[in-house]
């Protein structure tokens, strides 16, 4: 029997699912802000012993590796490592716009006729983390960030219907006027990771547990504060 532990830290949504022969078969979700570090590991537990399993009765981890929050993608990679090296079993990684991607398809998301679906992660103000993916799941063009315009997509939206997917479409929608254009304000979650991390294991394509990093796409920038201490 296949199973993997799935982990999906990237975005204010901390999930877990273990999946069994290509199915979920345990799901943990949480919205709690800030809240990924302390969240993940117990989460990985609570659905392990609600299926009577032991991490070592798995065949791989699979973890979210990005684009997304730094912290969140730092979290579900160091949980997915440690789980790794403690039961010797390989890692996998999935990137956040798949996930997306397939999230939409698994749950029925996906408009009729859609010519094209594009997953968004918020990166904050009008700026998104995006990609042009097929509705069977093949990505078109490369992952960005985008600054969001008026004039963002035409050439796909030219084409019939889109849809804009994600964290990041909601604020997309009030500014991208067009018909064709179909907005899902929603998480990536570690469930719509199933297909690609269970294609991952059947291929074996699988990270360096020791050196594996997430896709950031941009630098953590940090800031000195303003406030005066004393």
């Amino acid at each position: 029997m296949e199973r993997l532990i799935l982990i999906e830290t990237s975005t204010s949504l901390c999930s877990v699912a273990i999946v069994e022969n290509g199915e979920i078969v345990s799901e943990r979700l949480s919205e709690t802000p800030r809240a990924h570090a302390s969240m993940t590991a117990p989460f990985v537990d609570e659905a392990l012993k609600e299926r009577g399993l032991r991490v070592s009765d798995c065949d791989a981890v699979a973890v979210s590796k990005g684009p997304g929050s730094y912290t969140g993608l730092r979290v579900g990679v160091s949980t997915a490592k440690g789980l790794c090296f403690g039961a010797g079993i390989p890692l996998i990684s999935v990137g956040t716009l798949d996930t997306l991607v397939w999230q939409a398809m698994d749950e029925g998301l996906v408009p009729v006729g859609c010519e094209f679906i594009i997953p968004m992660v918020d990166a904050r103000r009008m700026e998104v983390y995006t990609g042009v993916f097929t509705p069977d799941g093949r990505q078109v063009s490369p992952t960005v960030a985008s600054v969001v315009t008026a004039d963002s997509f035409p050439e796909y939206l030219s084409e019939g219907p889109v849809l804009f997917i994600g964290d990041g479409a909601g604020k997309c929608s009030g500014i991208i006027r067009n018909p064709n254009a179909t907005f899902v304000q929603v998480c990536p979650k570690a469930s719509g990771m199933r297909r690609p991390a269970t294609a991952a294991l059947r291929e074996g394509r699988f990270e360096d547990v020791a050196y594996f990093e997430p896709f950031y796409l941009k630098e953590f920038v940090t800031t000195v504060s303003k406030k005066r201490l004393f």
